[in-house]
């Protein structure tokens, strides 16, 4: 970078809003596992069990009026805490989009879904976005037809 860009006698970057940068001869790494760590102590989630995935493939979220409410501060603290984590980690993105949409009206059943986002974080800190120098660009793109998958209007959650 120092060679296309002026920079002064600072050093590398490698830590910036956030998110780490590790530059290296032949590629580039960014993540944010000083972050996530920072996530995890502030809402107290260090010792929780680890999970392997972001959200379970059979849970359909919806409104649950009949649900219990919950601190709408906490909540809203901890959506806006997974979605600046999304700059870097794109495999919690669909996950944390669904459960933003019950910001308004939040309930216990969707603050156990962001639970299991953070279980996932702790179990993954250190996944982030890799760019090599020298690679072809393949563009490869996948569609989920699941017309009608959202309970709450019956709307495709795939986005197609």
């Amino acid at each position: 970078m120092q060679g296309e860009f002026e920079m002064s006698m600072m050093g590398e970057l490698s830590f910036f809003l956030g998110l780490q940068i590790k530059q290296r001869k032949d590629d580039i790494f960014i993540n944010q596992a000083k972050y996530i760590k920072e996530k995890l102590k502030k809402f107290g989630f260090e010792n929780l069990k680890p999970q392997a995935t972001p959200m379970s493939s059979s849970i359909k979220l919806d409104k649950d009026e009949e649900g219990k409410c919950v601190d709408s501060k906490l909540y809203r603290s901890m959506i806006a805490s997974l979605l600046y984590l999304t700059a870097s980690r794109l495999d919690i993105m669909f996950s944390v989009c669904l459960c933003a949409r019950f910001q308004v009206n939040h309930k216990e059943s969707h603050l156990k879904a962001v639970k299991r986002i953070f279980r996932y974080l702790q179990d993954t800190p250190n996944l982030g976005l890799w760019y090599p120098r020298v690679s072809t660009f393949d563009l490869h793109a996948y569609s989920d037809a699941d017309y009608g998958g959202c309970k709450i209007d019956r709307k495709s959650t795939s986005g197609t």
